[in-house]
């Protein structure tokens, strides 16, 4: 699979940066099915790290890595901290390489935290090269399908910001503006709604609210160590049938960790399992299945893309 990153400009002072897969991600195609999760890989010096195997009900990227091939996705979204504990190059390629590196050739990644704990996340970006996007930035989008995505860099003192009229912002409202596919789906780290460890985080709010203007659909993000979906919502936690869904799904492997504060619209949350998420993306519709490491389907659904503005 041939990556390139494309500069295409798009108005005074504004770059879109466009992740085009010279091979194409099941271009056009309906149904396309896609997996999904972050906080994945244990570093190698990690006392339940196992050579990979994981022991203690932790570090099971091995599992969660055989789950997801066993689905077939066409592509991969890799929701961040891929790897910890600072994400160095040394420890992507002795730990996570071994386990969901098997899924490299279609991964879309995100930075999370901890790949910044190593220096302007230089392990990230060596690691998945061209994949990852510019690493002055991190962020880009591609279309899987009929569908369109966006990734976003949720690390926002490392970016530039993620306010109202930063760069990452306005990018992103140029994109959504820009790309005419019915239905968009968008991926960072750090979540805007959580009932887990790190709860809400309004720092995100700019981006929820471009996205709910341009109709998008699906949010998904990490950071939590649970899974947890909301009804659809506005950018302030309303409940809107025209807002966007979102999911939490830090399932990947390294740990699980508890429950903070059920927030408003939560719908389903689980600290017990490993999984991945498995969404099935057609022409205009999409449907989502919470796959456990065992194989048992704790969430499930199906919804319509929501009518563009």
């Amino acid at each position: 699979m041939v990556l390139a990153l494309v500069v295409v400009a798009a108005g005074a002072g504004y770059a879109a940066r466009r992740l085009v897969d010279q091979t194409s991600v099941a271009a056009g195609k309906t149904p396309v099915t896609i997996v999904a999760v972050g906080d994945i890989s244990c570093q190698p010096d990690n006392p339940f790290y196992n050579d990979d195997e994981g022991s203690h009900g932790a570090c099971q990227s091995k599992a969660t890595s055989d789950l997801a091939l066993s689905l077939n996705p066409a592509a991969a979204l890799i929701l961040g901290d891929e790897q910890y504990r600072s994400g160095t190059l040394n420890d992507f390629q002795d730990s996570y390489d071994k386990t969901w590196g098997r899924l490299k050739s279609i991964s879309r990644p995100v930075p999370g935290n901890h790949e910044y704990q190593n220096l302007g996340a230089s392990g990230y970006y060596n690691y998945f090269g061209a994949a990852a996007g510019i690493p002055e930035v991190g962020y880009y989008s591609f279309n899987v399908g009929t569908w369109h995505v966006v990734a976003l860099n949720a690390n926002c003192k490392q970016v530039g910001g993620c306010g109202k009229d930063s760069a990452q912002e306005r990018w992103l409202r140029h994109d959504l503006a820009d790309h005419g596919r019915p239905c968009t789906l968008a991926f960072w780290h750090q979540p805007r709604f959580s009932s887990g460890k790190n709860g809400n985080d309004a720092s995100y709010q700019p981006f929820w609210q471009d996205l709910q203007d341009y109709g998008a659909d699906v949010v998904l993000n990490g950071h939590d160590h649970d899974y947890e979906r909301f009804a659809p919502q506005d950018a302030d936690g309303v409940a809107d049938p025209g807002g966007v869904q979102d999911s939490v799904v830090g399932t990947g492997g390294e740990s699980l960790t508890q429950l903070r504060a059920r927030r408003a619209n939560s719908l389903v949350w689980d600290n017990r399992d490993y999984g991945v998420l498995q969404m099935t993306l057609d022409n205009g519709s999409y449907t989502w299945r919470f796959v456990t490491e065992s194989g048992a389907v704790k969430d499930a659904g199906r919804a319509n893309c929501v009518t563009k503005p």
